[in-house]
């Protein structure tokens, strides 16, 4: 069967789906509604077992554009729904949508556009992260796609491994078909070798800053219904990652781009190890075990010249890690991105800083866990790094919590003696401080008892709807530094209702451990009563985030209610 040339679509747009039936016309209709209309909607369902079919059979049925291609069975993932539709995609451009995500309206137009000026393989352009939870945005990789460019070639600018993503991609069919390349069917991180591919066999593709894609993020959906990236908890998704990984060593060389090598396993250790090094605080000693022996032959064979790279913070949990020290790495990734010190230090005769309490044995871990270079002892005591912990956490009374707190200072900054401490939050705008004694208990750790009256904490007249992680501040002369405060990881939620006072609206405030990355102390404020429930949220609607003047006179008109 031919098609003429007159009919035939410029894109065709991949939706896959499996189970979704609900999100599914969502993304269909971002693709009806994109600014450049001449295009084939394929809906690769892969055997979906809920309402999806019904659904995707009635929207084929409204618009010409859209075609309903079913599995006749399950595949299990992404790549044969999406390998299926390209095979009978009838336009020379590719695109791929999840059925959870979206396409901004100009998506299309912009990457066309981007194809039309030049003869490239595929064009690429920025995608929109939304939380589910917050409705937060962001850019995902906002430094690689800041400037508008074309690239020849992965070895021009192997940084680009970092977009591993094939939904922010429009392909040229004939790119795909000339190549045989398709989407690895029967493994997960399919994305991650696809990409990869794309980019050593593309002679030239095009950057564009204009957003093509909008990605939903869902951080604590339910675990059976997550995404596989969102299943970090499961070993089996690090054996997956880490395999994927290999195929994609083997394909470098195979496909004479083993040059690039250092820059995509400098990749692998910023973002993939990077992703779990954040958990590790928060798994079992068993699952330690397996992740050390999933992970530790491959991070072996890794380039010496990726590890350099890396912060000094993110080569010390990779060492504990491949030295099976797995209890320091917990410690050690309780810090990452934080700037928190360690617990113990040592010297060696040469007077070098290493992490822990031993001068480490190797010459590899030497190199790896030497803190010398962070200055523990010298830098400017803003930025000086503490460890501060809360050893124990009760109530002390109504909405009061007592606190013991341990301040490590590895780099002996403070002066001998008892110091004073603040500990600091800010529901609003106004910060609540309390100021406490932190006693010595030998050279350079501190301890103290603080109790926080969240009673006395001054919240909006409106109420106050949030998340604060109180900060442990240190003086020196002028000069303050402000570090986190790491919780245990397993005390129970604290809850209590506070009416406050002024007329303010009452709260429900929680108190937990925060539950991923540092595992901070975290307070959570959720007004309640009427006027939580009804004039708040009308006076948020009318007013809009950003005229102050009538906010103002909305919180004095609430209070008056009261």
């Amino acid at each position: 069967m031919t098609t003429d040339a007159r009919d035939a679509p410029d894109v065709t747009i991949t939706v896959i789906v499996y189970n979704d039936a609900e999100r599914l016309p969502r993304a269909v209709a971002s693709l009806l509604a994109q600014t450049h209309p001449n295009i084939e909607i394929v809906i690769s369902d892969d055997h979906s077992t809920d309402e999806t079919p019904r659904v995707a059979r009635e929207l084929a049925a409204r618009d010409a554009r859209v075609t309903y291609l079913r599995l006749p069975e399950n595949s299990g993932g992404c790549s044969a729904p999406r390998n299926r539709a390209i095979d009978i995609a009838r336009a020379p451009f590719l695109m791929f949508l999840d059925s959870d995500d979206e396409l901004p309206e100009r998506a299309v137009e912009s990457l066309l556009a981007a194809h039309a000026e030049s003869e490239v393989d595929f064009v690429m352009g920025a995608v929109e992260r939304v939380r589910v939870d917050t409705g937060r945005t962001s850019t995902w990789m906002p430094h690689l796609v800041a400037e508008r460019r074309t690239v020849a070639g992965i070895e021009a600018e192997p940084a680009l491994f970092f977009e591993h993503l094939s939904t922010s991609k429009m392909y040229r069919k004939a790119f795909l078909d000339r190549n045989g390349l398709r989407f690895p069917e029967g493994i997960h991180y399919e994305d991650q070798l696809f990409s990869a591919q794309a980019y050593c066999l593309a002679k030239a593709f095009t950057v564009i800053p204009e957003p093509v894609y909008r990605w939903y993020i869902e951080p604590y959906g339910a675990a059976e219904a997550a995404s596989i990236s969102n299943q970090r908890h499961k070993l089996s998704n690090v054996r997956d990652r880490v395999y994927v990984q290999g195929l994609i060593d083997a394909f470098l060389v195979d496909s004479g781009h083993a040059g690039v090598r250092e820059a995509k396993d400098y990749k692998f250790l910023k973002h993939d190890f990077r992703m779990y090094a954040g958990d590790l605080p928060f798994r079992d000693e068993e699952w330690l075990r397996g992740f050390a022996d999933i992970v530790n032959p491959y991070l072996a064979g890794l380039a010496p010249g990726a590890y350099e790279r890396l912060p000094r913070a993110e080569r010390v949990v990779l060492q504990l890690v491949r030295d099976g020290r797995l209890t320091e790495a917990q410690l050690a990734a309780r810090g990452l991105g934080h700037g928190v010190g360690p617990r113990e230090t040592s010297l060696d005769a040469e007077g070098r800083l290493y992490w822990g309490g031993t001068v480490p044995d190797s010459p590899g871990a030497r190199r790896e866990l030497d803190l010398t270079e962070l200055g523990l002892d010298s830098r400017p005591f803003p930025g000086a790094q503490f460890r501060h912990e809360i050893t124990r956490i009760e109530r002390a009374g109504g909405a009061a919590l007592r606190l013991s707190v341990r301040t490590y200072d590895p780099g002996l900054r403070l002066p001998v003696g008892p110091q004073v401490a603040r500990l600091v939050v800010a529901p609003g705008r106004k910060r609540l401080t309390t100021a406490f004694r932190l006693d010595p208990v030998r050279p350079g750790v501190y301890e103290g008892e603080v109790t926080l009256d969240l009673v006395k904490a001054r919240v909006p007249a409106d109420g106050f709807s949030g998340t604060r992680h109180p900060l442990i501040q240190l003086t020196d002369g002028r000069l303050r530094n402000s570090g986190l405060l790491l919780a245990p990881l397993a005390f129970p939620r604290l809850t209590a209702r506070i009416p406050y006072h002024s007329g303010t609206t009452p709260h429900v405030v929680t108190a937990e451990p925060e539950g991923r990355g540092a595992g901070r102390l975290q307070l959570t404020w959720t007004p309640v009563g009427v006027t939580a429930r009804v004039l708040r949220p009308l006076a948020r609607k009318l007013i809009g985030p950003h005229n102050s003047r009538i906010r103002r006179a909305a919180r004095l008109a609430a209070s008056a209610t009261r």
